[in-house]
């Protein structure tokens, strides 16, 4: 079976190549899921921009983590969990909450675990939730607004984590000493 192309700002196609010089430009480096969505411009592209108006929802930074780990756990994405497990670190997520997120134990407070309870529900159920799933979410403080993001942020996830499925993109040296398995 052929390898799928981790692309250097040089091989990648001609589209890309800004939006990889962005990337490289913020991080220091090229991430190796970067590389590889290269080979798709405008998946590149809708995962960049997906990313950007997700971190431009209505949720907090736990909140975006919760959301982000919780479906890189529930689709076992093995690049995902260490790359947002050291996102959340520089985002200065609290730890607990971080950890408990890895391995699906409770989370800190009980409007985060509504939360992950909320978007485990969304993928388990493929948006097919129950009235009283969307109620015990209204009930812990979220909105139908906060559904709206939370789909937002499955988008975003989809993208990253079936990509690292087929591509079985490499883990950065970076995203090591987070290394996971479910």
């Amino acid at each position: 079976m052929k390898n799928f192309t981790i692309h250097t700002i040089e091989t990648a196609p001609q589209k890309s190549k800004s939006e990889l010089e962005a990337k490289k430009k913020a991080y220091g480096y090229l991430p190796n899921l970067t590389a590889t969505l290269a080979e798709s411009p405008q998946l590149l592209h809708a995962y960049n921009e997906l990313h950007n108006l997700f971190t431009q929802s209505s949720f907090d930074k736990d909140e975006l983590t919760v959301v982000w780990q919780t479906l890189n756990v529930e689709n076992d994405c093995h690049y995902c969990v260490p790359a947002h497990t050291a996102i959340a670190h520089s985002m200065k997520v609290d730890p607990a909450i971080t950890e408990a997120l890895r391995n699906q134990t409770p989370l800190p407070t009980d409007k985060l675990e509504a939360l992950r309870a909320f978007t485990v529900a969304m993928t388990r159920e493929r948006g097919f939730v129950s009235d009283a799933t969307l109620e015990a979410f209204y009930n812990a403080g979220y909105t139908q607004r906060s559904v709206l993001d939370v789909i937002l942020g499955m988008a975003q996830k989809t993208i990253s984590n079936y990509t690292n499925h087929v591509a079985k993109t490499p883990l950065d040296k970076v995203f090591e000493p987070f290394k996971w398995e479910k």
